[in-house]
């Protein structure tokens, strides 16, 4: 059997050095390349081909996710390429994002060794990997989102688009050709759904739920 081909990207060279001792330990699996950063890491893809590459979320001091720019490009990219995150963020808006930005797994860097590899094993295969606390993120989020999207009426959701857009309750009147106080009570519906106490509140709350 072929063994798994890897790139490791981390901006840390003693991470990446210590992550390469322990993964060349198994015999299917070798690191071919290493990357500090999004550059570095898209060069080294394309020169060695991997089946999966490791990727951290954060490759600089300027950018805490940086990763999912790297990860976005990638999969558009390489469609076949296994893209597993492993990072210190657990974060369900996170998990959610690098999901969207085309990683197959998604892991916490106190992860088992031994659950790493499955997880690595898993992307190799063409499956998905996530370690318990980044599913259990998932599905509270994806949760979360369909709950949202069933208690907004079609009418709420044409009035937080609009709100979004930044109009007044008269202009959103005017638009759905209903009268601004009738806008208003969709406006207080809509916050009080979304648990938010203000206007942009509610948009950004939308925004991370996948509403507007």
């Amino acid at each position: 059997m072929n063994p798994i081909r890897l790139v490791l990207v981390d901006d840390h060279a003693i991470l990446r050095q210590g992550l390469r001792s322990l993964l060349e330990r198994d015999d299917d699996l070798v690191v071919v390349g290493e990357a500090s950063s999004e550059a570095e890491a898209e060069a080294v893809v394309r020169a060695t081909s991997p089946d999966v590459v490791l990727l951290d979320l954060k490759l600089s001091a300027g950018s805490d996710y940086e990763g999912l720019s790297l990860c976005t490009k990638l999969s558009g990219a390489y469609p076949d390429l296994g893209l597993l995150v492993l990072t210190t963020f657990l974060d369900e808006d996170l998990v959610v994002r690098a999901v969207h930005a085309g990683a197959r797994g998604y892991v916490v860097k106190d992860v088992d060794t031994t659950e790493l590899v499955r997880a690595i094993r898993a992307i190799s295969g063409g499956e998905s990997a996530f370690d318990a606390r980044s599913a259990a993120a998932v599905v509270r989020s994806m949760s979360g989102r369909t709950a949202t999207r069933q208690q907004l009426t079609d009418r709420e959701l044409e009035v937080l688009r609009l709100l979004a857009a930044g109009l007044s309750n008269n202009t959103i009147g005017e638009k759905l050709f209903i009268s601004a106080t009738t806008a208003k009570f969709h406006v207080s519906n809509i916050m009080r759904k979304l648990e938010v106490s203000r206007r942009a509140e509610a948009v950004y709350a939308a925004s991370k739920r996948g509403l507007i």
